[in-house]
């Protein structure tokens, strides 16, 4: 990428400004990569069809072909589309977001195969309680391929948009300039059935969860 990313800065203590969420939903639009703060840490993400911009993030991440993106929906109904809820499974979605938490869940027919484990054809969905990349999600009118912003040479994750553009500025294209997120990637929990099992703690509590 030849032009440095474009840089959004957005008042922490306001709502998120409809005009520059535009701008960085048209990046996604045309297949770009944007990082954006979350409710767990900074997020690379880009549209779900994009197959180029994904690639980008697993290179920018150097991420292993098992390792899956999480989609962000903007509520339960648009993520009941691409997972499919057990009772267990949609109520504790009720209970846990929007929150900094990932459900994995299995996949509906609507997310593409090369987003889904191969055996086991689950998915991460997350519906964060960030404004921004609620908004983002909510203006691109699908769901928003995410992975936490996480430095391939520090294994640290970015906390604030310089930290992105240090370990990130040749991979994406847009960045949201706002506050500092908190230091932890989010928890996450799948459900199989009435199954519950906890594959990261992070920055969601779990206390009671599993009661």
């Amino acid at each position: 990428m030849s032009a440095p990313p474009l840089r959004l800065v957005f008042d922490p203590w306001g709502d998120p400004s409809p005009r520059k969420i535009a701008l960085a939903v048209d990046v996604l639009h045309a297949g770009g990569v944007a990082a954006y703060p979350t409710d767990s840490v900074y997020a690379l993400g880009c549209a779900i069809e994009s197959r180029e911009a994904i690639e980008r993030i697993y290179r920018a991440k150097g991420m292993r072909k098992n390792q899956r993106l999480a989609l962000i929906c903007p509520d339960l109904s648009t993520a009941s589309e691409f997972g499919m809820f057990s009772q267990t499974a949609f109520r504790l979605a009720q209970r846990i977001f929007p929150g900094p938490y990932t459900l994995v869940v299995p996949a509906t027919r609507a997310v593409p195969k090369t987003l889904t484990d191969t055996k086991r054809r689950t998915v991460g969905i997350r519906i964060t309680s960030h404004p921004i990349a609620q908004a983002l999600a909510l203006a691109l009118g699908r769901p928003l391929l995410t992975s936490s912003a996480i430095s391939p040479e520090t294994g640290e994750p970015c906390r604030d948009a310089e930290e992105v553009l240090e370990a990130f500025g040749k991979s994406v294209d847009v960045v949201i300039d706002t506050e500092q997120t908190p230091a932890e990637p989010s928890t996450v929990i799948e459900v199989d059935g009435d199954h519950i099992t906890l594959i990261r703690q992070g920055a969601g509590s779990t206390d009671g969860l599993f009661a």
